[in-house]
Formats: structure tokens, sequence, C-alpha cells
């Protein structure tokens, strides 16, 4: 199975390199990735469930009556190839318009304060770009059909489809459908679902995954006589279960509903640098911005315009709508934390992420992180840990705060003779670096 899907990535990085590429070409900077232990397991044989949940998905891409039962590898194969194959064409366009139709100039790399933005898989533990994190995540999803097509079809329900409110409606029906047979498990009309059903069709046929979830707990296609009608309809049918079946699929239904879209975490990317006069100095990546290249062009029109605008009177709303259409402007920020022994460090976060989430990278990256500390941001403000989001706290898009331990606890330390509390952990200073 890995050797289909190494073709298939192939063909897409030959499709989406552009002229002058050649596939071997790695000329472009990327992170290492890492991958998790859980990965180190061999693959198993496909199960009956993993065939069925394939061939559903298969089914739901072509959008046509469902032919015979495929193997689980070909209907992988097309599912994934057809996924990658349209956001690798989406993502290439996306590029082409930033890099032809803007002349914004562009930077070299090395001269931004990070590389870019990163997030981790929680599936496969690789390190991923901005773009690739979405690509990733459904491949993932879609290659854990050979091991558990009950928890891919779950996880493809709720990542695929970005309709919260269709997924509820779905996720309700489908539970309808498994609490009537476990309440009545020996009644066939309970067990099978009518294709063609209108309800079934609009809510449930709908959303990504949910053939898929059905054939893994055991439904199949078949064609069934209907009373008054001289044709057969299409029916997905459950056999008959025995009461350990019934509180397994009781238990599926279970994990259907508490069910969250799998999503990329943000890698901070803790970085630690020597003391420098440089601190305040950023120079973010595009990755960092909530805007199109023509509009990072204007930016520097702007911020001449607004030396113009404080000099005018406003009033408080006007002055708060002004901050909130900045605020919506990034969508990350960069944020740098001075110790007290001059050495700095740095991470990655999102501007919507509250100020515990900071609090807790810097205790994380401290040796006595458990004693008390306070943060204070450019002008003074001192940062309390509260439900408050950094953009709120104008952190965005980059700020150099500054730490210090709390006095009080650290007069109680050494009037009982105990020694000062150590900073960085030693991995950090380790790769500690020069600020540029």
């Amino acid at each position: 199975m890995k050797k289909f899907f190494d073709d298939i990535k192939k063909d897409i990085k030959f499709k989406s390199a552009g002229p002058g590429k050649k596939l071997n070409d790695d000329s472009s900077p990327k992170p290492p990735v890492v991958q998790s232990s859980a990965q180190a397991k061999p693959r198993v044989t496909a199960t009956d469930g993993a065939q069925r949940a394939g061939a559903a998905a298969l089914a739901r891409v072509e959008q046509q009556h469902r032919p015979r039962l495929q193997t689980s590898q070909d209907a992988i194969r097309l599912q994934v190839k057809k996924e990658l194959e349209a956001e690798a064409s989406a993502m290439a366009a996306d590029q082409k318009l930033v890099t032809e139709g803007s002349k914004v100039p562009v930077k070299d790399p090395a001269c931004f304060s990070v590389s870019g933005v990163y997030f981790t898989c929680p599936l496969t533990g690789a390190t991923l770009t901005k773009n690739e994190r979405e690509m990733h995540i459904k491949e993932a999803i879609l290659m854990r059909f050979a091991e558990d097509p009950v928890e891919a079809s779950i996880m493809m329900i709720h990542t695929f489809n970005k309709d919260r409110e269709k997924v509820k409606t779905a996720v309700d029906i489908i539970s309808k459908y498994l609490d009537n047979i476990y309440k009545n498990p020996t009644e066939e009309k309970y067990r099978k679902i009518k294709v063609s059903n209108k309800i079934f069709q609009e809510k449930v046929n709908c959303v990504e995954g949910s053939q898929e979830f059905l054939q893994a707990v055991g439904f199949e296609n078949t064609t069934l006589p209907v009373e008054g009608q001289e044709n057969d309809e299409d029916f997905l049918l459950l056999m008959e279960q025995d009461p350990e079946q019934l509180e397994q699929l009781k238990g599926r239904k279970e994990r259907l509903q508490s069910g969250e879209p799998v999503r990329a975490q943000l890698d901070r990317r803790p970085q630690a640098f020597r003391p420098s006069s440089n601190a305040t100095r950023f120079e973010l990546p595009p990755d960092f911005y909530n805007l199109t290249a023509e509009e990072l062009k204007r930016e520097q029109q702007l911020r001449s315009e607004a030396v113009d605008r404080n000099a005018m009177l406003r009033t408080k709303a006007m002055r708060e709508r002004e901050e909130q259409r900045e605020r919506r402007k990034y969508n990350y920020c960069l944020l740098r934390v001075r110790l007290p022994d001059g050495n700095i460090l740095q991470g990655t976060f999102l501007a919507r992420e509250r100020l515990p989430a900071l609090y807790q990278f810097v205790r994380d990256s401290l040796m006595d992180g458990w004693q008390p500390f306070e943060l204070v941001a450019p002008g003074g403000q001192k940062l309390k840990e509260e439900d408050v989001a950094l953009n709120e706290c104008s952190l965005v898009p980059a700020a150099l705060l500054s730490f210090s331990w709390d006095a009080a606890v650290q007069a109680d330390i050494a009037a009982a003779g105990g020694q000062s509390p150590k900073l960085l952990r030693p991995e950090l200073l380790e790769s500690i670096q020069n600020l540029s």
C-alpha cells in the first residue's frame, strides 16, 4: 500500500512542480519530517469492513450508483489520488496568482525572524507547512481504513466536512438508525436503509464519510423488492446482530457522536537566542499575514496614512473599529521573552490564542517553570494569566516581552537559604543562536 501512495505523490509532485523542475529536485526549503512511534507498527491486511468503507468512498466521489464491491486498495488509491490532485492543482493556482499577479518583491528567506509557520500532524507526527497540512491529514485518515475503518470513517465525517450543522444532522440521523437496531434487533425494517430515501440522500449521503461509516459497522449494499413496485431498489442492509454485536454497535455509535475534527497542531518552533540589541527587530514571512500579496504591498501606504489619521480627532467607536480591522490582518504572531540573564525565548502563536497559552509555553521552556513569574508587554503593561486573546493585548503580529520572577516568592526563597531558580532548559540552550 505504501508503494502506490508513493506513486501518487510523485505524480502530483510532477504536475505541480512547474517548468524547469525535476522530480528529485529538493531545492525548496522544507522542515524535517518527524514520524511518531505509532507509525512504526506494520500495516495489517485490510478487513472486510475496510473493503466496504473503501468502496463507499469511491462510490461517493464518482457520484453514481455503487458498483459491485471493489478492493480497499483500489478504492483508497482512487480516493487519495482525486483528493490530492484537486488540492495540489488549487494550491498551484493560488501560488501562481501570488507570484505572478503581484508586484511585491520577494525577500530573501534568510532575513526573516522565523522561516515560516509550521504544524504537526496528530496522526503521523509529521511537521507540515500551512499548504501541506490539510492534504496530509486527509491522506493520513484515508490510510487508516486498512487498520480501523470505523475510526477512519468517523474522522472522515468530522474532518472532511466544513459545515458543522450538516455534520451534526447526519450524525443524529445515523445514531437514530443504530438506536432503532439496538432496541429492535429482530425487526428487519430497522436494519435496512433505502438508498433513494429523500432524508438519507439530503441529510446523510451528502456528508463525506457517512457511507464509509455505515459500511464499516456492517451495512452491505443490496437490491430488494419493494411492495407495489415492479423493480427492485438499492438498500443498505445490516444482518441480524447477536447481543455482543449489538453492544459493539452501541459503542460505535457513541464514538461517532463524540468524534472531533482532526486538526494539525501549531508547532511553536521554540528557539533560544543570546542577548542582542536586535531583539525588537522583527521581519515576518507572508505566512503570518491574513492578507493577499497585493494587500501586503499596500501596508506601507496604510502606515503613512495612519499618521494622518492619528492627527485627527476620532471617537472611541472609530478607534475600536480600526483596532478590530488591524487585528484581523494577522493569523499568527511571533513573541519573544527576554529573560533575567538576557537570553531570549521565541515562539509562534495563533493571534487568537489566550494569555494562558503564552504562560504555559514559557513555563514549559524553563527548568523551574513551576515557580510564579510575570510577563510585561511593551509599554509596561503587566500581562495577567487571564482568558484574553493575544491580539487583544496588542501583541500581534510580534512583540518583545519582559520576564521577571515573582519578587515576594523569591524573597521567601532567599530568606530560607534557597538558590535562585534556573532558567532555560538544556535542550534549548544547546541550540541557542545569535539574533541577526
